[in-house]
Order: structure tokens, then C-alpha cells, then sequence
């Protein structure tokens, strides 16, 4: 019996595709890459995809008084990476609301593609005193186009 309060997690177009490398910060004493640090790399996945796919940088997000901040985060790890390994972290956006935003993400290891970890992330849209606010008609814009 699964106790999931949510659907599968799956990657629809656009995906944004991000290269990562390793660093020895990222690993334990044994070089396995620390289990917290993948929410890192959803975080870069997340902020890329932003740039690339949406047009404006998550800086500019703030400039202009939109906060994004986490309000649940799931990571199911499938694979250790370790440190020097190449890995493939891949972002779509799953859904959206008035208010909040839901990213999901895979981790691959390069050149195998050997599955690392899948994810989600939530995020609540809020100004800048942490009141939730409604997503900006810009950015419902710029969402509603690559959703279509």
C-alpha cells in the first residue's frame, strides 16, 4: 500500500536538461554524494530552467517581489552517485495555480544513464514580506506558454 499523497512522478515537455559535475564537497568521507545535496541539484535543475525555458533568472524574480520558496519537497533515490561523476539533472514543470508551482526532476548519471533520483518540489508564490500573493500576470504568461 503506497502512503504517497501524490501522482507519479514524470517529466513533460519542455524539459530543461542541466550538467552537473561532482565536486568533493558533495560526497561523504567514502565519496558517495551526501543524500541532502540532490535537493541541491534540483535547486540548479530549478534555476535553469527558469533561465532557459521561462526567460528571466530567479534574481529578477525577486527584483521584482515574486519569493518562491519550498513548501514540500520529495526525493525518491534509486542510485548513489559519486564524486567526479557527470550527472544529467532534468526539470519540468508539472503544474501551476494562481499561487504555487510544482517542479518535477530526474538525476542521471552520465554517460549510462543510470537513474540517480526522482523528485518534486512545491513552491508557494509570495512577496517579498512572505504574504502569499498571486503568481505575476508575466509569469502566468510565460507559464501558460509552455504548457501548451
Amino acid at each position: 500500500m503506497s502512503t504517497r499523497p501524490f501522482g507519479p512522478i514524470e517529466l513533460k515537455e519542455p524539459i530543461h536538461h542541466s550538467i552537473y559535475r561532482v565536486i568533493y564537497g558533495d560526497t561523504d568521507t567514502g565519496g558517495v554524494v551526501y543524500y541532502g545535496n540532490y535537493l541541491r541539484f534540483f535547486e540548479i535543475g530549478r534555476n535553469e530552467f527558469v533561465r532557459s525555458v521561462l526567460k528571466m533568472s530567479y534574481r529578477d524574480l525577486e527584483h521584482r517581489g515574486l519569493i518562491l520558496p519550498v513548501t514540500e519537497v520529495y526525493c525518491r533515490y534509486k542510485s548513489s552517485a559519486h564524486y567526479d561523476d557527470l550527472l544529467e539533472i532534468s526539470t519540468s514543470l508539472a503544474e501551476f495555480s494562481r499561487v504555487s508551482m510544482r517542479f518535477h526532476y530526474e538525476i542521471h548519471c552520465l554517460p549510462d544513464r543510470r537513474l540517480l533520483a526522482r523528485g518534486f518540489t512545491v513552491h508557494a508564490a509570495t512577496d517579498s514580506t512572505g504574504h502569499l500573493t498571486p503568481l505575476p500576470r508575466y509569469f502566468q504568461a510565460a507559464l501558460a506558454d509552455i504548457n501548451q
